[in-house]
């Protein structure tokens, strides 16, 4: 295996650590909480988990070569919804990785974006924003539960590193 797809491997790898942590802290929420409105783009901790859903699920649908599902519906609203399918979206982006190469790692890789553009960039270079998307999210849902009272269970890259 080559190193750099190997550092990509463990990026995804580390989404899914950390995004399920955070999955499984919001399942300790009241429905207020989890439903709070925090007056950000996605709301609060149900509408931003969501947002890093949706952003998930399209990635993988293009780095797989399928149509890119709508990017996000009511449905993936609801936490349940998010339990039952994220794990399984991230078990899915980590069989995609699994046989990934250096050399497809660096390759230009050509894709339609939500608005109709189309783009071209190396795939290594997107795989690194999926993981930087749901870092920054990620860190949004940790400061509203910290301001509802409660502590998030650490996401940080070396604490994951740590653990595993």
């Amino acid at each position: 295996m080559s190193v750099f797809a190997d550092v990509l491997r463990k990026q995804i790898e580390y989404t899914e650590w950390a995004s399920l942590r955070l999955l499984a802290a919001a399942g300790e929420l009241s429905p207020a909480e989890l439903t709070r409105d925090f007056q950000t783009a996605d709301g609060g901790v149900l509408g931003t988990l969501a947002h890093i859903f949706a952003g998930d699920r399209v990635w993988l649908a293009r780095f797989a070569g399928e149509a890119p599902p709508p990017f996000l519906t009511d449905a993936d609203r609801d936490l349940a919804v998010l339990q039952q399918r994220w794990p399984e979206l991230l078990g899915r982006s980590k069989k995609w990785a699994a046989d990934l190469t250096d050399e497809q790692a660096l390759a230009e890789f050509a894709y339609i974006d939500n608005k109709g553009r189309h783009w071209k960039q190396p795939l290594w270079q997107l795989v690194l924003h999926v993981v930087n998307h749901g870092s920054h999210h990620r860190g949004q849902v940790a400061g509203f539960l910290r301001s509802m009272g409660h502590t998030p269970p650490p996401t940080d890259l070396h604490y994951y590193y740590r653990q595993t």
